[in-house]
């Protein structure tokens, strides 16, 4: 009498490898954890540093807007209003907030030696120059209170 080994598959049937879903099961998880990790340090490990150093917003100081000669001719009409910090809120420019005299004086600086085809043509690259600028001119002992700015008004001719 012949005995058959009772581990051994019939005729026909196809043999999986031992522990074939399991292993699957387990590099899937894998997959799953590295993932996780993957979106933690990206969405919330890196997140910390930026929030440290970004200054809190405090308010808006809308200043009015002035009118500018350019270089080459004609003028420009800019209003902007400033973007403050917290510390600035309290109380370190006089009663809360910033007061226009430093941004003022750097805008006439910026655009009067500006030519009229920059004005209409580089708008963002001065805009880019008088952001730098004003926060500069905002920035005490370390201390940053203006945080950008925002053009309310810029009309040329």
């Amino acid at each position: 009498m012949s005995k058959k080994d009772k581990t051994a598959p019939a005729d026909g049937e196809e043999t999986e490898g031992k522990g074939g879903k399991g292993k699957l099961f387990l590099a899937l998880a894998l997959v799953l954890l590295a993932g996780a990790g993957a979106a933690y340090f990206f969405l919330f490990a890196g997140s910390g540093e930026a929030e440290a150093a970004a200054p809190e917003h405090g308010g808006y100081t809308a200043l009015e807007p002035i009118a500018v000669n350019l270089a080459g001719g004609g003028y420009l009409k800019i209003g902007i209003t400033l973007d403050y910090t917290v510390e600035a809120a309290a109380g370190g420019h006089g009663a809360g907030g910033v007061d226009g005299a430093k941004a003022y004086d750097a805008i006439i600086s910026t655009f009067s030696q500006a030519n009229p085809a920059d004005v209409t043509n580089a708008r963002e690259a001065l805009k880019e120059s008088l952001e730098q600028k004003i926060i500069e001119a905002y920035t005490l002992d370390g201390v940053q209170t203006v945080m950008g700015i925002y053009y309310t008004e810029y009309v040329t001719q």
